[in-house]
């Protein structure tokens, strides 16, 4: 069954340009142009996602987000305005929007954005099924795992060890070698699986929105906290925090999660009172962590707390036989996505896919295919079907081996490479991190144009 999206726009002409953009995916679209047509079309079915402009006639887009996050939780909301301000896009990730994009809009970044959205929905409410016992061939068991290379094989076998103790987790790896998704195999093969999951990008969301969202606050503990709010440790309550991106986390949150780790207590904002929670916690970063100590800006004794088990998950240019696999994975998901007749690689192309370095890992080649069967109109991939970057092969922004190099280094020198070929949406995707992780690097080694 096709996704649904709900546009929300009162410019006609934006509005039904959306729709057509979104119908050419395979999408099912409804476009209203005003906030009380959107309610009245969320009352007569659901939709997965929505977008919606802020200025609006009647109730405008923050107004609807409010009314849909409260009435139909399930549902993603992009937001999106002409008009950005600091402060309407502080109340629009508070209240949860899932981005907070400026026009003018621009086709494949939004279409880009909406599928990542899509994807990492943990589930539709027509799609809730009863939780299943580990290793039942729940969507997160072993057999999901995709690969076959010494390296995968031995990642799965540290999972089965320490899935069920209590000790906290670190993941580290480069960006897109699925460091969620090994997190959440070993939350849904472990005791706790029947509680709840809850993934973080400490990098994602605004710094001063993090400690409440962290800890949750009280009514009137701050200017716009109308209301309390539970945190999002105390929503894991009994299951499993995965925290991503753990190495962007200020030196005050992580005083504040280190005493968490210590007491097992949390204290809303405006709180007097503790709460103890019973919370696993698998931390993640695609940064040296230990060098981050070691240079102080990250605290030595958290490190310690994090790391009790440490996973290292390995690039996918040291998966070399997994390349292949992977690539026809997903090559046979997206063709039935789309109703696509392909059926295979054909042996110019993959010898390709299996030549390139992958800075982006698993995700990229994951966009590499899905662009391939979106342009392929025959039962193959071929070489014209990937981008130019994969055809060139020879690494020319390279003068070392790419094993050589440190993350910060290999990630500047892919931004460096493709910041001009890509769009920023494409480019953040391709490196797993967010638009402002991008533009945020940029400044800092003076990437952006004056």
């Amino acid at each position: 069954m096709p996704e649904r999206l709900l546009i929300v726009e009162d410019d006609e002409f934006l509005c039904n340009s959306l729709k057509r953009v979104f119908l050419k995916e395979s999408y099912e679209v409804t476009a209203v142009y005003s906030a009380e047509l959107a309610l009245k079309a969320l009352e007569c079915q659901s939709y997965d996602l929505m977008i919606t402009d802020i200025i609006l006639p009647g109730i405008d887009g923050i107004e609807l987000l409010a009314k849909v996050k409260e009435q139909y939780p399930a549902t993603i909301v992009i937001v999106m305005t002409s008009y950005a301000t600091l402060e309407s896009a502080i109340k629009a990730f508070r209240l949860g929007s899932y981005d907070y994009i400026i026009k003018p809009v621009i086709h494949d970044e939004i279409k880009m954005l909406v599928r990542n959205a899509l994807r990492q929905t943990p589930f539709k409410e027509d799609e809730i099924q009863p939780i299943q016992p580990a290793g039942t061939g729940t969507k997160y068991d072993f057999s999901n795992i995709v690969g076959q290379s010494p390296p995968i094989k031995a990642i799965i076998e540290e999972i089965k060890l320490v899935a069920n103790s209590r000790s906290n987790v670190l993941l580290l790896g480069e960006t897109g070698t699925g460091k969620e998704l090994i997190a959440r195999a070993i939350h849904y093969n472990s005791k706790r699986s029947g509680e709840p999951f809850v993934a973080i990008n400490c990098s994602a969301i605004p710094e001063n929105l993090l400690e409440s969202e962290f800890f949750g606050h009280s009514k009137g503990a701050f200017t716009g906290a109308v209301s309390s709010k539970r945190g999002l440790f105390e929503e894991a309550d009994k299951g499993t925090v995965f925290l991503d991106e753990i190495g962007d986390l200020s030196p005050h949150l992580q005083v504040k999660l280190l005493r968490v780790l210590d007491d097992r207590e949390i204290r809303p904002i405006g709180c007097l009172q503790s709460k103890k929670v019973d919370v696993r916690f698998i931390a993640a970063t695609n940064m040296e962590l230990y060098k981050a100590v070691k240079e102080g800006r990250f605290r030595e004794d958290l490190y310690y707390r994090l790391k009790v088990i440490t996973l290292k998950l390995p690039p996918l240019r040291e998966r070399g036989s997994d390349i292949q696999i992977l690539a026809e994975y997903f090559l046979e998901k997206y063709s039935a996505e789309i109703g696509s007749p392909l059926r295979f690689i054909d042996e110019e192309a993959m010898k390709v896919l299996k030549s390139y370095h992958w800075p982006g890992n698993i995700r990229e080649l994951q966009n590499v295919i899905e662009r391939a069967v979106i342009l392929s109109d025959t039962t193959s991939i071929r070489l014209q079907h990937l981008p130019e970057e994969l055809k060139e092969i020879e690494h020319m922004y390279f003068e070392q081996s790419p094993a050589a190099l440190s993350i910060e280094e290999f990630t500047k020198r892919a931004i460096v490479k493709y910041q001009s070929k890509c769009s920023e949406q494409e480019l953040a995707s391709m490196l797993g991190i967010t638009r402002k992780a991008l533009w945020e690097k940029r400044k800092r080694w003076g990437l952006i144009k004056k």
